[in-house]
């Protein structure tokens, strides 16, 4: 028989990535009695091997009409920067469909303006947060940068530059020599690029969220791993069926990012079209002083982004679902990516590839709400903006947790599924 373990505890927090940690310490800070549960130790899910950008120009859906043409290659090209796999293309079907009619005019302009009112309030959020706990340093506040190498590119870069500044993020057009007087070591086939000043970095993902989740066991949280496979509503609560027995709990957070579907639907009968963007990367220990910010090619479609271990390349995207394995040989095709950037090539030499799962929905807006009586809450689906989102999105739980009024809150509501 199945045992159940009832926590003296106010929510349980189901997922210990980066948006769920910060959520906890938030939280408890208000005096929740708060259990941080996850089947793995804290951050080692994708907030392991994000690409580290505070991405607060990223305010534009993740795809655009233009995805219509480059579905064949999407489907015929497994190296290829947006990939979906064919076996994965009856599950993802419905996903797509659904994505392509948010790409309407009105319903992208309404995802163009939630997301761009989360970005605004993020990069404040995380000043808060990481004075909170002593640990500003882990952020560097230093912008980052959209290079181009081809003059045809050009017209592309004029018209983000327009669009940029219509959604009001602070963009500079910059020319060739600002390029190489920021970064030197970029190949003299850069030709300009749009700087964000308004942007930033993080020196190492992982250790943010470790420092976080030392922050928030400093301040009462509880934390417990087990994996935890489904759930339903009690009169008085929530029962979580996990690996080790029941949890009963007087409430929820869902926080867990990618795998968030099941226990969503099984606790509020909502059927959320959440599914999951792969990304990878590799990460190049040797690789030190390269860069003094994030870098992303227009024409290559990746991100380099300095950090205390090196330099880490990302940006690649795989519609492949959770099961299928991973294809490795795609992060090895950001190295080959990078080749000609530089003066001199990137040492690959120890290098270590990685991939995990980015949680999107088709209208490229997180689901933040509270719903069932007060008993759920709900903070996930950030897809490329988890950690660029996690440190305002924890500010708006801790609201929502309180019944107090949150602004801007419906842009994110389950019920608009």
């Amino acid at each position: 028989m199945a045992t159940t373990f009832t926590p003296n505890v106010d929510i349980a927090v189901v997922g210990a990535g980066i948006v769920g940690v910060a959520c906890a310490l938030q939280l408890a800070r208000q005096g929740q009695r708060v259990l941080l549960v996850d089947r793995q130790a804290p951050g080692m899910g994708a907030s392991f091997g994000n690409a580290g950008h505070l991405a607060t120009e990223q305010v534009f859906p993740i795809a655009d009409l233009s995805i219509l043409k480059r579905l064949p290659a999407m489907l015929m090209d497994p190296m290829g920067p947006l990939r979906l796999d064919w076996k994965y293309l009856p599950r993802a079907l419905p996903w797509f469909t659904r994505l392509l009619l948010n790409l309407r005019p009105a319903p992208f302009r309404r995802s163009a303006a939630g997301i761009r009112a989360l970005n605004e309030g993020s990069l404040s959020a995380w000043r808060r947060l990481l004075d909170s706990i002593g640990r500003a340093e882990m952020l560097k506040q230093d912008g980052s940068l959209l290079v181009f190498e081809r003059a045809e590119s050009r017209p592309a870069i004029d018209a983000l530059q327009a669009r940029m500044r219509q959604q009001n993020v602070e963009v500079e057009l910059w020319q060739a020599d600002a390029v190489r007087a920021a970064a030197p070591q970029l190949s003299e086939h850069v030709l300009g690029g749009l700087f964000f000043p308004a942007t930033g970095h993080f020196l190492d993902p992982h250790q943010a969220v470790e420092a976080l989740f030392d922050a928030a066991m400093a301040a009462g949280v509880q934390f417990a791993r087990r994996d935890v496979q489904g759930g339903q509503l009690k009169a008085d609560g929530v029962a979580l069926r996990t690996d080790q027995g029941q949890l009963v709990v007087p409430r929820v957070l869902i926080a867990c990012g990618a795998h968030s579907a099941h226990l969503t639907e099984a606790l509020t009968g909502t059927r959320v079209p959440l599914d999951t963007e792969r990304g990878y990367h590799l990460m190049l220990p040797r690789e030190h002083n390269r860069l003094p910010f994030a870098v992303t090619s227009l024409e290559r479609k990746f991100i380099m982004t300095p950090m205390s271990g090196g330099l880490r390349l990302a940006g690649t995207v795989e519609f492949a679902g959770l099961q299928r394995p991973a294809n490795m040989a795609r992060a090895w095709q950001l190295q080959r990516l990078s080749q000609g950037l530089f003066k001199r090539e990137l040492n690959a030499d120890a290098a270590t590839p990685w991939m995990g799962f980015r949680p999107s929905l088709p209208d490229s807006l997180p689901i933040i709400d509270r719903v069932c009586d007060g008993r759920v809450l709900l903070a996930f689906g950030h897809q490329h903006l988890g950690l660029t989102q996690a440190a305002v999105t924890a500010e708006m739980v801790a609201g929502l947790m309180e019944a107090r009024a949150v602004e801007g809150i419906e842009a994110y509501r389950l019920g608009r599924f």
